[in-house]
């Protein structure tokens, strides 16, 4: 579903980040991208989300080139991202309310509109009904990014693009929300891209790990971790070894 070829991106002043990078993402895929700080991680993340463009080369999806964001392409940022004057609710229905002067395809008008109960349906399947009319800082960390999740998935995207949203949360709903999220992206066969600067965390969620190093990138290292997810697999000793490899090779790459 997801092509990068021969990929070329920098900013100004500064030496590329990726220099002829390729990548290969298929449907339904779990993929954690890992890296020290200033290698490009959320860059690499904008590209994927039409909010940055290559110097040379392409990034497509479904074999169209990214020319602009995706209305199939969700993304959540580190901060959420939620109105502060808007309520849970209001929240949630933003992306809906903005696709009524759109339409689902970003341009035209829309021949129909999604049902308000489908905001409902998630303000309760995320756990939030007690908090819908309630405003961002009115709520805890972990709600307000069930909130980010609901304004997301109620516009049933195939790509789910996260930066860090976990890391300002504490360690136990931190392990409620990877399993929830990871528990829906499989449920709506939703490809997970999420970008992340803890190896335990991109251990316990990526299917796959994209392990970036210091600028520029050319050859990444993709690692398999077929059991993320499952029970109990961070008590196992594949989990460790997995996170102590790649500790050693993050230390390598950044050394070079």
């Amino acid at each position: 579903m997801i092509n990068i070829q021969s990929l070329t991106f920098g900013y100004a002043d500064h030496p590329p980040l990726f220099q002829n990078f390729n990548w290969k993402i298929t449907r339904g895929e779990t993929w954690a991208i890992l890296g020290p700080s200033g290698c490009g991680k959320t860059t690499l993340l904008y590209l994927l989300a039409g909010l940055k463009f290559p110097a040379s080369g392409s990034a497509q999806i479904d074999g169209e080139h990214i020319t602009r964001p995706r209305p199939q392409s969700g993304l959540i940022l580190q901060d959420y991202g939620l109105l502060p004057w808007s309520t849970v609710r209001e929240n949630v229905a933003l992306g809906l309310n903005v696709r009524k002067f759109y339409g689902a395809d970003g341009k035209h008008a829309p021949d129909d509109f999604i049902p308000k109960n489908n905001i409902e349906n998630w303000i309760q399947r995320l756990g939030l009904g007690e908090a819908a009319d309630k405003f961002p800082a009115q709520l805890s960390g972990g709600q307000r990014q069930r909130t980010a999740i609901a304004r997301t998935l109620v516009l049933e995207p195939d790509l789910l693009l996260m930066d860090e949203p976990f890391s300002s949360l504490d360690a136990i709903t931190r392990d409620d929300l990877q399993r929830l999220t990871l528990s829906l992206c499989e449920e709506k066969n939703i490809i997970l891209v999420i970008v992340t600067h803890a190896i335990e965390e991109a251990a316990a969620l990526g299917k796959k790990i994209l392990l970036l190093g210091t600028p520029p990138n050319q050859n990444p290292r993709i690692f398999e971790n077929p059991n993320a997810g499952r029970d109990g697999y961070q008590n196992t000793s594949d989990f460790q070894d997995l996170c102590r490899e790649l500790r050693n090779e993050m230390q390598t790459r950044s050394a070079q």
